[in-house]
């Protein structure tokens, strides 16, 4: 299970996000600039142990239209070659050293371990806590296991209407988690599908 140090980031995850953000097709910056503020996530763990994986949920804009976003990070002790443009830069972490920080949907072990969600094989860890599984994350899938899958992650992010059933259909697979909302309000959405083809 991963650790959670208790220590500095610098610059911080919000700090490196906020000048990756505005880059990003799915992104709507509002006025005044970007100014996200964490609102939730999980983790999930490396079997290896070699690589942080983290699914963040960033929230802005005014209390009456706030925009929802899903970052998943993966963090690194040495630079990922293959996914360099995906990388949001560096980050001194007080007892690691040294991070990698990368958009994870383009790091191999975040979207193997996600497929391995979907399965059952991998199992969603507390954001903040160390060795707490989080029973809020789950993951529903109707297909087959026979491959490793390759999901897709929901950037924008929209609640799910109270009462709303969480279900598969049309989707072979979809992924449900919660966030907080800027005013306090907590709420439900897919951050990932698997489909067919």
């Amino acid at each position: 299970m991963a650790v959670i140090h208790r220590t500095t980031l610098t610059p911080t995850k919000l700090e490196l996000l906020a000048s990756w953000l505005p880059a990003q097709p799915w992104y709507q910056e509002p006025e005044g600039g970007p100014r996200p503020a964490k609102a939730g996530g999980f983790r999930l763990d490396d079997p290896a142990g070699e690589v942080g994986i983290e699914f963040m949920v960033l929230t802005e804009g005014p209390e009456a239209e706030p925009r929802s976003y899903l970052v998943p990070l993966t963090y690194r002790a040495a630079p990922l070659e293959e996914a360099a443009d995906a990388l949001l830069g560096t980050a001194e972490h007080g007892v690691l050293g040294r991070r990698w920080v990368y958009d994870g949907a383009h790091d191999p072990v975040l979207v193997r371990e996600l497929g391995a969600l979907f399965l059952g094989k991998s199992a969603p860890q507390a954001q903040s806590e160390s060795d707490t599984p989080d029973p809020t994350v789950r993951a529903h899938y109707t297909g087959p296991a026979t491959a490793p899958l390759t999901p897709r992650l929901h950037r924008a992010l929209t609640p799910l209407p109270d009462g709303a059933p969480e279900e598969a259909a049309p989707a072979l697979g979809r992924l449900f988690a919660g966030w907080q909302l800027p005013d306090g309000t907590g709420v439900r959405g897919v951050f990932a599908v698997v489909e067919e083809g």
